[in-house]
């Protein structure tokens, strides 16, 4: 796969310029970052990608995975990586957004490995894709749930997060059960996030659920049904 290079430079280039080395260290401590920052503010930056990515179309799906992922790869600074995600759903690309990128979000996923990336990716790129092809990414998603990176496993429990009427209760009480009794933050914050989220569309349902599971923890309960009592 050839990446477009100019594309590439363009975005690189022009976050060395934006930077600001006195930003990058507070970003960088906030975020609680390996990967230093270019200390770039996110309207800045979203400017900035607008118009590199709008100057340089891309031709062709093959070549919109390997820019993606020579971003996403050969990143220095974390802003690079953000730029990755941005391109990924960059609109000129809607109709790419099936079944064959789920292998690219999930490196992106388990070596991201954070919360900055791993929540856009699984509610704005892999959630749509599932609702789309349920048939093929369901049952990458219950395989997910069960794994033992953390990262994917919270990607299955948020991906429906904003799914409302078109949320698969099924998958979601399947995708949250193997974490209920995991002590760990991110899971059990994203199980109430999840539940909290579906409890616009169906608190009884999320009552019931909550009630159903006395061993989900106390994070999980409160958000679970913080709007609905």
């Amino acid at each position: 796969m050839t990446a477009d290079e100019r594309l590439v430079k363009a975005v690189r280039t022009g976050l060395a310029e934006l930077g600001d080395p006195v930003k990058a260290p507070e970003m960088r401590a906030y975020m609680k970052s390996a990967m230093p920052y270019r200390g770039v503010a996110k309207p800045e930056r979203s400017m900035l990608l607008k118009r590199v990515f709008a100057d340089h179309i891309l031709p062709d799906r093959v070549t919109y995975s390997a820019t993606i992922l020579a971003l996403w790869r050969d990143a220095e600074f974390r802003e690079e990586r953000y730029a990755a995600v941005d391109l990924s759903g960059y609109r000129a690309y809607r109709s790419w957004q099936d079944p064959g990128l789920i292998p690219m979000y999930e490196e992106m996923i388990v070596t991201g490995a954070w919360w900055d990336h791993v929540d856009e990716l699984a509610i704005r790129r892999v959630g749509p894709i599932l609702r789309s092809a349920r048939g093929e990414v369901t049952p990458i998603m219950l395989r997910w749930a069960a794994d033992d990176d953390l990262w994917r496993r919270r990607t299955a429990i948020i991906c429906q997060v904003g799914a409302k009427e078109d949320t698969d209760t099924d998958l979601l009480t399947r995708a949250i059960e193997p974490a209920i009794a995991e002590p760990e933050f991110f899971l059990r914050k994203g199980i109430g996030w999840a539940l909290r989220d579906y409890a616009k569309t169906s608190p009884d349902w999320v009552r019931s659920f909550v009630d159903d599971h006395p061993g989900l923890s106390g994070l999980s309960r409160r958000e679970a049904l913080k709007h609905i009592g």
